[in-house]
């Protein structure tokens, strides 16, 4: 019997090679299957579309005689500490963090596709999504990202796919679903999920309007994608700086199926103690994070079945 396959696709910036990353992936979605759901032996096969070194000559590295090195990995995969893997729960700290998301989501209002290009460029690397300009202004580059995904995912069309994707590898996964969703594709997935995502930048949104003329009415081309016959779930922690707009259901509508996005709010554990520092740093954007927590183990474990 062929087992349940999940194909991850990271986010931006730079990463360790390939095998160490797709490594930390899974490790991670194991260790949360086994803390949260006690799935010991999860039985799954796994694959991770790397585009890290479309962008970046060299990957990080991890060794200690080498950590001035500014290729050095400071946020590795680490274990969870004891008692951090918790489900979320509706606290008083949301309005806040809703705040601190509008102060924030000034920079995504920025980021008009309409403004000339020197600002925008100049706004993206305030905010260090270089990545994100790069796809949006290099056609072929963006390709080239969008060929990656889609080539794996046509590789496995006879099975059962859970597709998982981080922060800018939401933004690379949505485009490429949404044109193999167009006629006469008949490509079908199953799971979309979503973690850590920007689709809710305004700059994301106006590119995806641009691009999909054909959906009709602008106010109809934010949606699912059609090629996503199941679900598409979106987990956020409010406390991630690149998922601005931690809710997208309001932003992105059903597709001709009628599947919507479902939002889901996490809370993402991951910290790791620095050199020179003195506590733990949190990351709430780390995918690690996301991969462990109880809300997307639950998830996992209903789809392995």
């Amino acid at each position: 019997m062929t087992a349940p396959l999940i194909i991850g696709i990271h986010g931006l910036s730079n990463k360790p090679e390939q095998s160490i990353l797709k490594e930390f992936w899974k490790t991670s979605i194991c260790e949360g299957l086994t803390k949260n759901q006690d799935v010991s032996n999860p039985q799954f096969d796994f694959e991770l579309v790397y585009w890290a070194d479309e962008m970046y000559k060299y990957p990080l590295q991890r060794d200690e005689n080498f950590a001035s090195d500014d290729l050095y990995n400071e946020e590795p995969y680490v274990e969870a500490e004891p008692n951090t893997l918790k489900p979320r729960k509706e606290y008083f700290l949301d309005e806040l963090f809703s705040v601190a998301s509008e102060a924030t989501g000034a920079i995504s209002s920025a980021l008009n596709i309409d403004a000339p290009m020197s600002l925008v460029a100049d706004l993206v690397m305030k905010a260090k999504l270089k990545d994100l300009y790069t796809y949006y202004t290099n056609a072929q580059k963006a390709e080239k990202l969008r060929g990656l995904l889609k080539n794996v995912l046509q590789g496995h069309q006879d099975r059962k796919v859970m597709l998982v994707a981080h922060s800018m590898g939401s933004i690379i996964a949505y485009d490429t679903l949404t044109l193999m969703g167009k006629a006469p594709s008949t490509y079908g997935l199953d799971s979309f999920i979503t973690i850590g995502s920007p689709l809710g930048m305004q700059i994301v949104k106006d590119r995806i309007v641009d691009e999909n003329p054909d959906r009709g009415p602008e106010e109809n081309r934010l949606r699912t994608p059609t090629a996503v016959k199941a679900q598409w779930v979106n987990f956020a922690d409010r406390r991630d700086p690149v998922a601005i707009d931690p809710k997208l259901k309001n932003d992105f509508g059903p597709n001709g199926s009628g599947v919507s996005v479902r939002d889901d709010m996490v809370l993402n554990d991951y910290r790791i103690l620095k050199a020179g520092r003195p506590e733990p740093e949190k990351n709430p954007h780390k995918s690690y994070g996301y991969l462990r927590t109880p809300e997307f183990s639950a998830l996992v474990k209903k789809f392995l079945g």
